[in-house]
Order: structure tokens, then sequence, then C-alpha cells
């Protein structure tokens, strides 16, 4: 099992597929599997994720500062990190697994690893992100999640701070646990980087 986690737009899905093709990987999408996630989840022991999911796409932005949507994010991550684990546990072990998900933090999968080169963080430069929120403006279904549904000018500031507390949470627990953070900022080929990571991850070996 390895782990590619950080930032909002920082290439993590990109990095992920790259991955798979090269070295026969699965790869486990959290934002996809969080809406299988949905029936399971109770209002005693989710509180805060049962709440989310009554609420319309980017309506997330419109009720709370960029210092609460962090808070309730790490809450709903937390909560729902039971259902990732017993989704993975419930997969094939004859191929290698990449985990591609923005809501894993350092010190949830710290317990998992066997090194802690078994997971990296892409944490992406400013400019970095705005590209890639821009793009996904493009997207119906993400441009709501991304942009909100009203004032999106207004939104996406709120949410480039919400991302810049994530990120600086991401760098304080990867140093306690010692995991590898990677700045993206577009200046290497996503195929040098994922050079990089595939050896971090050894990749093709049997560790």
């Amino acid at each position: 099992m390895r782990w590619i986690a950080g930032g909002t737009g920082a290439g993590k899905s990109t990095l992920a597929i790259i991955l798979a093709r090269r070295h026969g990987a699965v790869v486990y999408r959290g934002d996809l599997a969080q809406h299988t996630w949905l029936p399971r989840c109770t209002p005693r022991q989710h509180p805060h994720f049962h709440a989310a999911r009554d609420e319309p796409p980017g309506s997330l932005w419109d009720s709370r500062s960029p210092d609460e949507a962090c808070g309730f994010a790490q809450r709903v991550v937390a909560e729902t990190f039971a259902f990732e684990v017993e989704d993975l546990l419930a997969m094939p072990a004859d191929r290698p697994v990449l985990v591609d998900w923005f809501g894993n933090l350092p010190s949830q999968l710290a317990p998992l690893l066997t090194r802690p080169d078994q997971a990296v963080f892409l944490l992406p430069t400013p400019e970095f992100r705005m590209a890639a929120l821009r793009a996904r403006r493009n997207v119906p279904v993400r441009s709501l999640v991304s942009w909100g549904s009203r004032a999106p000018e207004s939104t996406l500031a709120k949410r480039l701070a919400r991302d810049e507390l994530w990120d600086a949470e991401v760098r304080r627990q990867a140093a306690v646990h010692g995991n590898t953070v990677i700045t993206m900022d577009g200046g290497r080929p996503a195929g040098e980087l994922a050079d990089e990571v595939a050896a971090r991850f050894r990749l093709g070996t049997a560790a």
C-alpha cells in the first residue's frame, strides 16, 4: 500500500495514474470512494460527515470562514478514515495499491506505515493551485465544489485561504512523522516526478 496525499490541485491523481500504468498498480480514489461511505455513516458516529452529505455542493464555503472550513474538513476525514481502511483491506493483495486522497493526513497514516516513504504529500504553489482550480471551473460538478453556487470569486478566495491552512497542517504533521513533502510548481515533467516517487515507494520491488 502506498499513499499519495497533500493539498488541493497538486496533481495527486495525475501522478497516481502514471504510476499505475507503469507499475501495474490499482488506484483507490478517495474522492470517488467517499460516495460509497455516505450510506454507511450515522449521525452519532459521523456527525460532521452526516451533516455534510445533506449540504448542496459548494455550501461549505457559504457558511464557514476559512479556519472553520479547515477544521470541519479535518473532523470529516477523521470520522471517515475507518471507511477508507475497510475498503483497502477488502482489495486484492496481488497488485500494489496507490491511495489517492486529499483527506489523508500524516498523523492518520503513521500507524499504518512500515516506512515513512510509503506516503508522499504533494503541496502546490499558489500559482499551480490556481491554475488547477480554474481548470476545474469548466467541469460543472467540480466547479460547484470548488467555487460554490454564488459569489464565485469570493468563494474561491475563501477556499484558497482554507487550502493554505490545510497545507500548513500537512507540512507540520509530515515533519513530525518524517514523511516526504514535494512542492508542486509545474517546473518538472510529470514523468520525472513519477520516477522519483516510484523509487521512494520501491515500486517493482518486494518491499
